[in-house]
């Protein structure tokens, strides 16, 4: 006697994605303590401060740069979405000083190889995890590029960006993959739960006052 399979054909289990891991300030400051190269100081600050994907670094051209506007314009990124993004001081700064060194090239690409036999060619998403590899071990981090992206959509939150906006940032498709970053960002829950509660208590004791109050009142 032969036992039919229960499961349909074509279902699969879904597992759940991991959560974001991001990096904690004293961390930031450790991995970039020990960039010294003002190329790849510049490609890790893009990551860090406008959230781009290795890939997305990789494929910047020059013209993509906005700098008196400081904005970069990411074409055709992750589903072919273009993009605004904003450069930070910090961030600003770093493209700058890369860009009073970078190697005279015809290359349209940002970074290039800057020393060596391929050097003014563009750099590689292999060559530049390499890089984060390197500054990783240096810094004693266990870190990949990915989550200096995390990082910047975790610190947004914290900072009371709305969610909207970090979609918008982040090139999200859909709000709901934005939404993972809420389940990390356990400063937002606790400010905004204390704030909560500040109001509610205050609520409580303004409406206790007022019927103290009113009682008061009928007393005299």
């Amino acid at each position: 006697m032969s036992i039919s399979n229960p499961v349909k054909r074509g279902y699969t289990l879904r597992l759940s994605r991991p959560l974001p891991r991001y990096l904690r300030d004293e961390q930031i400051s450790a991995l970039f303590n020990v960039i010294d190269n003002p190329r790849d100081r510049a490609i890790f600050k893009l990551m860090l401060r406008c959230g781009l994907r290795v890939d997305e670094v990789a494929n910047l051209t020059l013209a993509a740069l906005d700098l008196p506007r400081h904005q970069v314009f990411v074409y055709r990124g992750k589903g072919l979405k273009d993009r605004v993004l904003y450069l930070s001081k910090d961030a600003y700064l770093a493209v700058d000083a890369y860009l009073k060194r970078r190697p005279c090239s015809r290359a349209k690409k940002l970074f290039l190889v800057d020393k060596g036999r391929f050097r003014g060619k563009p750099v590689k998403v292999r060559g530049i995890q390499h890089r984060m590899q390197h500054y990783a071990k240096l810094a004693g981090l266990n870190v990949c590029c990915h989550q200096l992206r995390h990082t910047m959509a975790t610190q947004l939150l914290n900072a009371d960006a709305d969610l909207v906006t970090i979609q918008d940032l982040l090139g999200h498709t859909r709000i709901k993959t934005t939404q993972r970053y809420c389940r990390v960002s356990n400063q937002k829950v606790r400010r905004d739960y204390y704030n909560a509660m500040d109001k509610l208590v205050q609520r409580h004791s303004d409406a206790k006052n007022k019927t103290l109050d009113n009682k008061q009142h009928l007393i005299n």
